[in-house]
């Protein structure tokens, strides 16, 4: 697994290096274009692509901090920093955006008429053409290795594409018509530049602050851990994310109530090495266990789920519990998000179960619904 860090390392500093020289140079050839034509959205283009570059700067300096070791005030590494670095590269974009668009209403108020040579669209064409290619490699990199702040650098690419596109066709119109749209088109492409920096905070924000796992790697790790001998039920799956390829979680599992302690040591162990072998994910297991030979325990079992799966809101129960001894019942509910009053709801299951089996004592804990 540390060779294959390393090597997600590798690739994304690599692809951020190519980032890098490509917009330095599309930069510099805009920017002497630009002030040659005295073309505000040329200029501006140019000032993107070195956004664009800081952007693959950030990145780079993200992934190389991210991979520094575990501390004692951060045990669990410092693989966020990247979702930080992808947030600082769309906030980056975000000011371009309003920067740009306050030197586009400057133009529209005090409008001056671009001198556009035939330089000017080629340049302008090339951009296009290399932004579009720079975009797609970049944004298929920062997908392969799972990687936010590259495929923020990808779409904020992929879109400069779009926004070169509309200098050209701001160029050709005053290069036919003798009309200046400069600063109009300016303006337009900076509006795009800032919904697109809103829309590049989306999903790094979300995972910083505990976005819901994805649900083929939650229902792959549960069937995985169904397969494994003695183990009844999977429940209670909760991941929390370190980083793009570091996270830890905890699950429960229903077992037969006469396993030993040693034996369900054994089923814990080979359960964790199944997980971490597969998905790279260290689980705490905890355990429910389950009566299978008493039938009558087996019908009250069935009775409460049933009544408990009649309440609306309620999405599973698991985890029941009955001792005929104390004359006591407990399970767990998993709730929807959408029942606002839990209380309430609970007080009704109790009530319910307690009208279905008065002599017993019936305490209900709602888990809530991490994961699928």
């Amino acid at each position: 697994m540390a060779e294959e860090k390393s090597f997600r390392e590798k690739q994304i500093t690599k692809t951020s290096v190519i980032g890098i020289a490509t917009n330095i140079l599309l930069a510099c050839f805009k920017a002497f274009v630009g002030l040659l034509a005295n073309s505000i959205a040329v200029v501006l283009d140019a000032v993107n692509n070195l956004s664009d570059a800081l952007s693959s700067v950030i990145t780079i300096v993200g992934i190389k901090l991210a991979r520094r070791k575990p501390t004692k005030n951060h045990p669990f590494g410092h693989g966020r920093i990247e979702y930080f670095s992808a947030i600082i590269i769309a906030g980056l974009v975000f000011a371009a955006g309003i920067a740009s668009f306050v030197e586009s209403v400057k133009k529209i108020i005090n409008p001056e008429i671009p001198s556009y040579q035939t330089v000017t669209l080629v340049v302008i064409v090339a951009s296009i053409i290399t932004k579009i290619l720079l975009g797609r490699y970049v944004k298929r990199q920062g997908e392969k290795y799972s990687s936010d702040a590259l495929i923020a650098s990808g779409s904020d690419a992929s879109f400069d594409a779009i926004i070169s596109a509309a200098t050209l066709v701001g160029a050709i119109i005053t290069m036919i018509f003798g009309v200046s749209v400069d600063g109009f088109i300016g303006a337009v492409i900076s509006a795009f530049i800032i919904k697109a920096g809103v829309e590049l905070l989306g999903q790094p924000v979300s995972q910083v602050v505990g976005a819901r796992t994805n649900s083929e790697t939650t229902k792959g790790m549960k069937a995985d851990v169904r397969k494994i001998d003695g183990v009844i039920g999977v429940y209670d799956l909760v991941l929390h994310n370190y980083g793009p390829d570091f996270a830890v979680g905890s699950l429960h599992v229903e077992v037969d109530d006469r396993m030993s302690a040693r034996e369900f040591h054994l089923l814990t162990k080979k359960i964790q090495r199944t997980i971490k072998e597969k998905y790279d994910i260290f689980l705490t297991v905890g355990l429910y266990a389950v009566d299978q030979v008493d039938d009558e325990l087996g019908k009250m079992q069935s009775e409460i789920k049933a009544a408990v799966k009649a309440f609306d809101g309620v999405l599973q129960s698991h985890g029941i519990f009955i001792d005929n001894e104390t004359k006591y019942i407990s399970l767990d509910a998993v709730v929807d998000f959408k029942v606002e009053d839990k209380t309430l709801l609970r007080q009704k299951m109790e009530e319910k179960l307690q009208t279905l089996h008065p002599v017993y004592e019936v305490e209900i804990s709602f888990d809530i619904d991490y994961s699928d």
